[in-house]
């Protein structure tokens, strides 16, 4: 009994020494995790400033800019359009080979100025007529440019390609080509979205502002949507997104879209288009989409003390550009988180405290400026004024052609005559 009582004895001691140490581990393991906690959210609140701070400056920014009008706008989204660009350059930039290159940089630049004369010399041609109409060889002058700009800046193209080929060395041509490659699909996919921002600014600043702002709202209402309620997430490229934040943004974003529309459509300076490139404040007669409709309520005087409400158009087309900005929109900021991973950077730029860069906060407004382009040619009413359509007939048909358009006008107006009678 007594051998086989032995080896027990020792064992004894040994279970209680690791229940002691186990005793002593486990708090100050809780003390460690507990101390994490601590920091992540003290450094998750931190960010949280300093996003609204930022953003607090963009905000005040923003309106000294839209105050300032049309050819203002243009201006900031040309410079945002150039730092963006330049973010995105020197993500694939290599010093050793670009030392061996001298003047390869400046070909990059020289590409995308030359995509910049095509893409605004088409965008704002209309512009430029109406503005150097006073003039009659301003006129003529502007009109032969505008009518062979795009060979123009066709043989600048070419010009560049050539410059490309000749500057070629041997141990260079996969970063070369690489290089030429990211250039045009920066200038693709970064440069000529974002320009249709322009065409919408010209069209009034109502185009651009809602829109801006939607964007805008969607982003600050899912981020704090999932700030205080994110529990689940939403897509993998993005771990900080969450589907609560999702939906409650894009609830926040029709709300605001419809609501929104409202105020923006009583002010001409942002409803009126602007047909040249003059600085004057705009007073125009509001289209239809601009002029209030009103519904009755009369059921629901019971809970609110109005007869009717007024209701502006333009706010069912706002339901749709909400719609989008919600749900469609964000996929451009996917678009740029999955990029960032395959580069393994953060942000794209600094320029933005708490944002990062420029490009990091216009991903998806370069989205929605090219559907709102595409949404506005195509569903919403265009008014087609006699001056602008008598201006194309004189810039483009030569005076043979004006003659045979009279002729035939005089046809067309004595049948509907004989047609009435």
């Amino acid at each position: 009994m007594h051998d086989h009582m032995m080896p027990s004895s020792p064992s004894t001691p040994t279970r209680i020494r690791r229940r002691r140490t186990q005793d002593v581990i486990f708090p100050e393991l809780s003390k460690l995790n507990g101390g994490h906690l601590l920091m992540d959210d003290q450094n998750k609140y931190r960010t949280m400033w300093i996003r609204t701070y930022s953003s607090l400056w963009m905000l005040i920014s923003i309106i000294i800019i839209l105050y300032l009008g049309h050819l203002y706008i243009c201006a900031m989204v040309v410079v945002i359009q150039i730092i963006m660009t330049s973010e995105l350059f020197n993500l694939l930039r290599r010093t050793d080979e670009d030392k061996c290159l001298p003047g390869f940089r400046q070909l990059n630049w020289y590409f995308f100025f030359t995509g910049m004369l095509f893409v605004y010399g088409r965008i704002l041609s209309q512009q430029l007529v109406n503005t150097a109409s006073i003039d009659e060889f301003s006129y003529k002058l502007v009109s032969k440019v505008i009518k062979y700009q795009m060979v123009f800046c066709y043989f600048l193209y070419i010009a560049g390609l050539v410059w490309f080929i000749l500057t070629l060395k041997k141990k260079t041509y996969k970063y070369q080509f690489g290089q030429y490659a990211w250039t045009h699909m920066v200038l693709f996919v970064v440069f000529t979205q974002s320009s249709f921002t322009v065409a919408n600014i010209f069209e009034g600043i109502f185009w651009f502002l809602l829109p801006a702002s939607l964007i805008a709202t969607n982003d600050v209402a899912a981020y704090f949507f999932g700030f205080f309620f994110g529990k689940t997430p939403l897509i993998k490229l993005s771990p900080k997104k969450t589907w609560e934040g999702f939906i409650g943004g894009s609830i926040a974003t029709m709300i605001t879209a419809f609501l929104f529309a409202n105020v923006l459509g009583r002010f001409p300076w942002l409803t009126c288009p602007r047909k040249d490139l003059s600085t004057g404040w705009l007073q125009c007669d509001p289209g239809p989409l601009f002029k209030p409709e009103y519904y009755s309520i009369a059921g629901l005087t019971r809970w609110f003390p109005l007869k009717e409400i007024s209701i502006l158009p333009v706010q069912w087309h706002a339901l749709c550009l909400g719609l989008f900005a919600s749900i469609i929109a964000p996929f451009g900021g996917f678009f740029a988180s999955g990029f960032k991973r395959a580069f393994k950077i953060k942000d794209f730029g600094y320029y933005i405290p708490g944002h990062g860069g420029f490009t990091d906060r216009m991903d998806c407004q370069m989205v929605m400026a090219i559907f709102v382009y595409i949404y506005y040619q195509s569903f919403v009413p265009q008014d087609y004024s006699i001056d602008m359509i008598l201006d194309q007939i004189v810039r483009n048909l030569s005076f043979e052609d004006q003659k045979t358009l009279h002729h035939r006008l005089g046809q067309i107006f004595r049948q509907r005559q004989m047609t009435n009678y």
